[in-house]
Order: structure tokens, then sequence, then C-alpha cells
């Protein structure tokens, strides 16, 4: 793992800073990309005293900001030719409807379009890599989830759950696309639902409302770490090496939903998510 070279998005906090810790412990060396300069650097610390590594950097980056993207991508191409594993881990709940600074509904937003842009720009770094790995956090709320070509931003019937069911599907289309486009390279490409986590993702990015809410479920919820074990087990694990466009759940291969298979709707979504970001993905 020593060589390795990783991304870790939303990694101020939750899995994304368990994930770093985690990967940081076995040596590989990790890029903490957060949205807030400030929080960033207080997980910057964190991660550097629990893990004794001076391998770990911060990387800024607002996935709901497309200029914000293609920056951090320059920067991270100024300094590194190669990348072995980006693990796409940051995710928003918002519980009234609200729009990224591009005009997204934020959920779709962030949790797909900016992770979605951000992966395929990245991709020439990964194909670089003996073993690229592209790790996607979805969830099982993407099996509620439905994609709606006519209304994809919710302006009319936006209610919290259709929007996270469908930005969690959107996760899993956007996995099978990228491992198809990915076969017969040295990149392999697999999502996974982390269990109910105990995360400050419902809590306002802006506000920091929320966060008494998600104090009261912490008991019921697993803790980041156990939450970041499958995430960190298909960027590491040597048993998953060569496994490309599989859903995963607690190590082990779990199903998903009729939508998500559904290998036309792939394609489609793809289509349109490129169109959205204004980048036409050449593999």
């Amino acid at each position: 793992m020593e060589k390795k070279l990783a991304i870790v998005t939303g990694a101020n906090s939750g899995m994304g800073l368990a994930t770093v810790i985690s990967l940081a412990k076995k040596g590989v060396h990790v890029i903490m990309l957060c949205r807030n300069e400030e929080k960033g650097k207080k997980a910057l610390l964190t991660a550097r005293e629990e893990t004794k590594s001076n391998n770990l950097e911060l990387m800024i980056c607002d996935l709901g900001s497309i200029e914000s993207i293609h920056r951090s991508v320059n920067t991270f191409k100024e300094n590194y030719d190669t990348l072995d594993l980006l693990i796409n881990n940051a995710g928003i709940v918002t519980l009234k409807r609200q729009e990224t600074k591009d005009g997204f509904e934020s959920m779709l937003g962030v949790n797909h379009l900016g992770h979605f842009l951000l992966t395929t720009l990245l991709i020439d770094e990964l194909k670089r890599s003996e073993d690229g790995r592209v790790v996607v956090v979805s969830s099982g709320a993407h099996k509620w989830g439905k994609i709606d070509f006519i209304d994809p931003y919710f302006h009319n019937g936006f209610n919290v759950i259709k929007g996270y069911g469908r930005s969690k599907l959107a996760n899993v289309l956007f996995m099978k696309g990228l491992a198809n486009r990915m076969a017969g390279t040295s990149v392999s490409v697999n999502a996974l639902h982390p269990g109910a986590v105990a995360t400050n993702i419902g809590v306002d990015r802006d506000t920091g409302f929320g966060k008494r809410f998600i104090k009261l479920l912490v008991p019921f919820f697993r803790t980041p770490e156990k939450g970041a074990q499958t995430a960190v087990f298909l960027a590491v694990s040597e048993s998953v090496k060569g496994i490309s466009g599989s859903y995963f759940y607690n190590e082990k291969e779990a199903p998903i939903s009729k939508l998500a298979q559904n290998d036309e709707l792939v394609e489609l979504f793809w289509k349109w998510s490129e169109q959205q970001v204004d980048f036409e993905f050449d593999k």
C-alpha cells in the first residue's frame, strides 16, 4: 500500500474521515477532498494525530460547483500524474429543496453530478495505475429511487425521501456506466451500501441545522468506522482485484434494484449527466 495514492471526498468528518484514517494506517498517501477549508484543516490534524502519518494532505473542492471541480482537478494534475484510488464518499441530504451553484437540485448535484465530473476528469490518471479503483458510496435508498428526465431536479413535488433515493440510484447507474467504459482497462469501479451510519450527512452544510437530530439517532446507527469498512475493503483488498460493476454490502456482493440493472437507463443517464456538466467523456 505504501506507493498507493488515494483521493477521498467528503473527508472532513464521518465515514470520509474514518476512511482516510484507515487508508493512511495501511500506508496509503491520502488526499482529503473537502469543501470547507477550516473544517478540512481540523480533520487533517485529527487524521495526522490518529495515524502518525505524514502522507496526508488537504485539497479544497466544492462538489456543488463545476468551476471548483475543474480547478481542483487541474491542481491535482499539476502535482501528480497517477491516481490509484478514488473514494466517492461525500453525500448530502437536504430536508428542503436547495440548488447548487450551477442550478442543480443539491442532492443530485453533489451526490452524483459533482462526483461524475470529478471522476471522469481523473480517468486518465486512474488508468495509469496498475490497479486503479473507483469506489462509489451509494445506499440501499437507491432501491426506491427513480429517474425523471422531464423534471430531474424536482421543480415540482420535491421531498427528501424521493430526492435522496434518486441521487443514490444515480450513484449506482454511474457505477454501472463507468464500469462498462472501463472494461479491458486497469480500472475497476464498484459501489456499496455502508449501512445506516451516524454521520453529518443530514446536517445543513451552511447553517448546521440538524445536528441535534443526528445526535439523537447515534445510538441506533453504525459508527462511521463500521460504515467505512466496505469502502476500504473495495479500495485495498486483493480479493476484489479485477471485480468491476458490482454493488457491495458488508464486504459481500449484494443485489441492486431492477432500475439499476436497466442497461438502456444506464446509458441514457450517462449521456444526460454529460450534458448537465458540459463534459463529454472519452475513454
